[in-house]
């Protein structure tokens, strides 16, 4: 009750969002992917995300990334494109022997809109960490790039942990005012398990913990990751005013603007930068 308090006071519009955009992956500049780039455009596509394999050969990948984003951004101008996640730019910056600050805005000059909605691993096992993953979201929004956050959870972090995430995501916010979005997302279920995974409970109670304690964060989304409709559509009463991406092209967009109706709100389909667009 709290959290949907604190989402009516943000959103007293009514309205849920979501938007709809076409995933590439691994980046490859060649025309059938500009080709299919044009097909989502046609149906609708109003954002472009680079999936995975940014830095993967281990050495500069920046002049490749910039052939890329030139490329889709000279054949469609208007396409947002996102991508890249705070890890791969920090590995891009490092196989370059360029600073942050550089790398982004290199990057941003060829056409990156904007980095995907990522966040660390809050284990504390992984290389990258909770501050690595903040200097690249502060040296974006000081470059004048706004991005989103996200939050895995249910692995084997503890709460502490996560509690140290989202005071890093406020801190910054308060900071910079770059974030657009926030949005948790479960961590997939071990061995394939869906019964072993995190609880539709605790995806609810994590929803809304967020939506309360990230309230100079404009939106938060509530995830499609290891959940069906039914969830997806309570987490609109946990405090989620965005239901994320929509694939192009996928039958799934009427599903979620019925589950939006039938929660009481009005689905609006949105650019990826949260600006609305026009209701459905």
């Amino acid at each position: 009750m709290e959290a949907d308090a604190v989402r009516q006071r943000m959103h007293p519009e009514g309205m849920v969002s979501y938007v709809v955009e076409y995933s590439v992956g691994p980046p490859a500049a060649d025309e059938s992917m500009y080709a299919q780039i044009a097909e989502a455009v046609d149906l609708g596509g109003t954002g472009v995300r680079l999936v995975g394999g940014a830095a993967r050969d281990g050495g500069c990948a920046i002049e490749g990334l910039e052939r890329i984003f030139l490329g889709v951004k000279e054949r469609f101008p208007s396409v947002w494109v996102s991508g890249l996640s705070a890890a791969e730019i920090s590995e891009i910056a490092r196989g370059c022997g360029l600073g942050l600050r550089e790398t982004i805005e290199r990057l941003r000059g060829a056409g990156l809109d904007s980095i995907a909605e990522d966040g660390p691993i809050l284990d504390g096992l992984s290389a990258f960490s909770m501050a690595e993953w903040v200097d690249v979201h502060r040296t974006a929004h000081e470059a004048g790039m706004q991005t989103g956050a996200a939050m895995v959870f249910g692995g084997s972090e503890s709460i502490e942990q996560r509690m140290d995430f989202l005071e890093a995501v406020r801190r910054l916010q308060e900071e910079t005012g770059g974030f657009t979005a926030f949005v948790p997302v479960s961590a997939e279920a071990p061995n394939g398990r869906d019964l072993d995974g995190v609880t539709a409970v605790e995806r609810l109670k994590t929803l809304a913990i967020s939506r309360m304690f990230l309230d100079n964060v404009e939106n938060v989304q509530a995830s499609w990751t290891g959940q069906g409709l039914k969830v997806l559509q309570m987490g609109l009463r946990f405090g989620a005013n965005d239901l994320g991406v929509v694939g192009v092209g996928g039958g799934s967009e009427e599903d979620l603007r019925r589950i939006i109706r039938d929660a009481g709100f009005r689905p609006v389909q949105r650019d990826p930068m949260y600006r609305t667009m026009f209701l459905n």
